[in-house]
């Protein structure tokens, strides 16, 4: 039996169940996204290495406890001389046990922090193939109990970074915590049908949030869509329709477009994909 055509018949199903009011669109959204792990790659869903927040392990010990008390992330990795250079990650759980244990010992935090290394202190660095299957990855995470990955290209370039939440979250939703600093994150829906999104919202969050069906075979984001588009890299204030929307470029940052309002060129009545 063609596990390919299994697949199909079931999202064909919940398709229809959907749409006979059936199934819950939740209940669909996560039932088709536990179905895309095997079919869908790390590349698709990681945060890219431009928006990866590193630590220097060259910086005076304080200065590294100091960026690690100020960042929202628990988990954040090493480099040495330059930022493809992964040498270990560093767990602030694991960093505030030893300047702890060193306190008890030197009296004092500036003592504590005389001489600490922090590669002691970092684990190994977990490196993985970008072309690795969600579901293979979360199977791997489950293994090795840990929940953290920084995915390489072929020849071993470092291209983003991936967690077992980011995975987990391609079947329930969002999971936003108190430090979470996108929990407000992406999609903003706005009275008169159009929606504002975060550019690197990827299509298929845009997508799930509201029943719509861009296409995701050529870009991971909506400003990666764009860009695919227009050929080019838009300015803010320009224009774009194609799949039946109308795609209005907000904001650009350097060359990534951060802010984008879209509408449907006609009501979507439907529109399921």
């Amino acid at each position: 039996l063609n596990v390919l055509s299994v697949h199909e018949e079931i999202a064909g199903a919940l398709a229809l169940g959907h749409s006979a009011g059936v199934v819950a669109k939740e209940q669909r959204d996560r039932l088709l996204g536990a179905l895309d792990l095997s079919n869908r790659t790390v590349d698709e869903i990681m945060r890219h290495r431009s928006e990866i927040e590193m630590i220097d392990g060259d910086l005076p010990p304080e200065r590294i406890v100091e960026l690690c008390l100020n960042s929202a992330h628990t988990r954040l990795p090493v480099y040495k001389g330059n930022p493809e250079n992964i040498v270990g990650v560093l767990h602030a759980k694991d960093l505030f046990r030893a300047v702890y244990e060193r306190i008890q010992d030197a009296g004092s935090i500036s003592e504590a922090l005389r001489g600490l290394d922090i590669m002691a202190v970092a684990m190994e660095p977990y490196f993985i193939p970008e072309t690795t299957s969600l579901d293979d990855q979360m199977r791997q995470f489950l293994r090795r109990r840990t929940h953290f990955a920084l995915v390489v290209d072929e020849y071993g370039g470092l291209q983003g970074l991936i967690t077992l939440e980011d995975i987990l979250e391609e079947i329930v939703g969002e999971i936003s915590d108190e430090f979470d600093v996108n929990a407000d994150h992406p999609i903003r829906q706005l009275e008169d049908g159009s929606v504002v999104v975060d550019g690197a919202t990827t299509i298929r969050d845009l997508n799930r949030a509201m029943d719509w069906s861009l296409p995701d075979d050529e870009a991971n984001t909506v400003a990666g869509l764009v860009i695919h588009e227009a050929q080019t890299i838009p300015t803010p204030g320009q224009v774009f329709s194609f799949h039946g929307f109308r795609f209005e470029v907000l904001e650009r940052k350097a060359n990534r477009i951060s802010r984008l309002r879209i509408r449907p060129l006609r009501p979507v009545a439907g529109a399921e994909g």
